[in-house]
């Protein structure tokens, strides 16, 4: 990847999930604020995405956008028949919740990016909040859970 995601944090996450029995398991950023923490704006859009998931599904998610996840066999499976093509980090949290999955946030350092540049531009964040927002708010509406 970009180098964002310490692969230090694999191993004890993946400890902590058998031993906290764990579903998904999220490396948060926020957990304990070290590490480099996106700009300002990205964390705006953050706090309304985790702000509406508690909202919705009464889960507290701060990282709802983190792509540092362990997932276990049932949610592997799950996800290999239903898995957003673009946003799928937070667009996959109802699909968690929905099916009775036991998500946590795990504490990470995330590292500035060490290379490429960020696909996500202002055009395609004011997307990303909107299509994740309906998402989010459809899931919940229509209990869907994408179960085939």
């Amino acid at each position: 990847g970009d180098g964002q995601h310490d692969p230090a944090y694999i191993y004890p996450m993946i400890e902590w999930m058998k031993r906290e029995n764990i579903d998904v398991g999220i490396g948060s950023r926020y957990v304990e604020r070290k590490g480099f923490q996106s700009s300002a704006a990205r964390r705006m859009g953050i706090r309304f995405l985790s702000g509406l998931i508690r909202l919705l599904y009464g889960a507290s998610v701060s990282d709802v956008t983190s792509g540092y996840r362990i997932v276990n066999r049932r949610f592997i499976e799950l996800f290999s028949d239903r898995y957003a093509d673009d946003y799928p980090e937070t667009d996959s949290i109802p699909v968690i919740l929905l099916h009775h999955g036991r998500l946590a946030e795990y504490p990470v350092v995330m590292k500035e990016r060490q290379g490429g540049k960020s696909s996500i531009n202002l055009k395609k964040s004011l997307y990303l909040i909107i299509k994740v927002s309906l998402s989010i708010l459809l899931c919940r509406v229509t209990d869907r859970t994408g179960t085939p």
